[in-house]
């Protein structure tokens, strides 16, 4: 099967991505880098930028597509970093791309323009004939409300379909390939108000304190929600903030707000969720005061990818690269993935990241080198290539 003629270097792709302080949501030309390096692969590029929804900034994203039979690869990731912090704290300009010892220094040298880089780099060897799609956005670090979601929704609009993505963030412990994400659990987040009446501490009988009733609220509804399941870890929900506004030691307050957040597994949809917690407060003695509930945002569903097919031959290649099958994991935060679930089924695939958002972030050569062989393995093979 005849593959693409024009080599990539993802070392030097990853420099020159890099070098755009593209701090969300400033896109500060990278992805201007991305869309000539896919031209000259053969892609379609369309640049869209996103905007609205409440006062959200606007946000300038890329999709890219090649090929138009066999199965459809999805790639998603961002090029999006944090601020680089106190430039201080750093030994190696944040965005100078700097090599030392084998090593490249950045902020996004690991999350995660490295994982970009590589994939450009891998599908650079890919067969010219197979159907490759790449989802980039430039706000996944912060709102991530005119990125990957929009971007899906658009290209669904468009008519295209996708059997099996790869979102390449760092998903690995120790080196490329030992764990990959095959879920993630959602989040939840919402605010009880309880109010009472204030009034002088030397006459409570004239006050009604909302702090007992707020207490014990915190107290019954804080820690794990289950058993946890196959997959995934207990849920668990965290009270995140406590407060009174209250400055002052002789005045009972009037108000007692609280703040909580759920990580959650698929025992659980946000529906179901909500209406568990709403009747753990109903249950609760008030003692006279009132008691609201809301829902913060929107709420991130968890999801599982199936463990067959497309997973199952990726972790064949893994262990062909690496001596060793991955781990499969659905730990940690949220990434953008949850919304390219809705999609297709998907998985995390990406370097070690013990730098991520550190100061001196920073990525071994060889790491990416590893990265860009096992996702050139992988995209041969799935498209049919071998």
């Amino acid at each position: 099967m005849a593959t693409s003629t024009s080599a990539v270097d993802p070392v030097a792709l990853l420099a020159d991505l890099i070098r755009c302080a593209s701090v969300t949501p400033a896109e500060a030309g990278v992805l201007g880098v991305l869309e000539r390096a896919l031209t000259a692969l053969g892609f379609t590029v369309t640049r869209l930028r996103f905007e609205g929804d409440g006062g959200s900034y606007p946000v300038d994203n890329l999709f890219a597509t090649r090929g138009t039979s066999g199965p459809h690869l999805l790639f998603n990731g961002h090029t999006d970093v944090v601020p680089p912090g106190d430039r201080a704290l750093w030994t190696h300009e944040p965005f100078g791309a700097d090599v030392v010892d084998g090593v490249m220094y950045g902020r996004g040298a690991v999350d995660m323009k490295s994982g970009i880089a590589a994939f450009v780099a891998a599908v650079a060897q890919a067969p010219a004939a197979g159907r490759i799609s790449i989802a980039i956005t430039n706000d996944e670090e912060h709102e991530s409300i005119n990125g990957t979601a929009k971007l899906m929704e658009w290209a669904a609009a468009q008519g295209y379909r996708f059997d099996f993505a790869i979102v390449g963030e760092p998903s690995s412990t120790a080196r490329v390939g030992d764990s990959i994400k095959i879920g993630r659990r959602g989040s939840f987040s919402g605010r009880i108000t309880v109010t009472g009446v204030q009034g002088h501490v030397a006459y409570p009988h004239k006050a009604l304190n909302p702090l007992p009733v707020a207490a014990n609220l915190v107290s019954v509804l804080s820690g794990t929600l289950d058993d946890g399941s196959e997959h995934f870890q207990a849920s668990n929900l965290e009270f995140t903030s406590f407060d009174v506004g209250n400055t002052v030691t002789n005045v009972i307050p009037a108000v007692a707000t609280l703040a909580f957040n759920v990580r959650y597994n698929d025992k659980w949809t946000p529906e179901s969720l909500e209406e568990s917690i709403r009747d753990a407060i109903e249950s609760q003695d008030d003692e006279g005061t009132r008691i609201e509930f809301e829902r913060l945002g929107v709420a991130s569903r968890s999801f599982l990818s199936p463990t067959s097919g497309a997973v199952e031959l990726l972790s064949q290649v893994i262990a062909g690269q690496t001596g060793a099958r991955p781990e499969f994991s659905t730990g940690g935060g949220t990434s953008d993935a949850r919304f390219v679930a809705q999609y297709c089924p998907v998985v995390e695939c990406g370097l070690p990241g013990p730098t991520i958002h550190k100061a001196d972030e920073c990525v071994p050569l060889d790491d990416v080198h590893a990265l860009t062989a096992l996702y050139a393995t992988f995209i041969q093979r799935y498209l049919g290539g071998d």
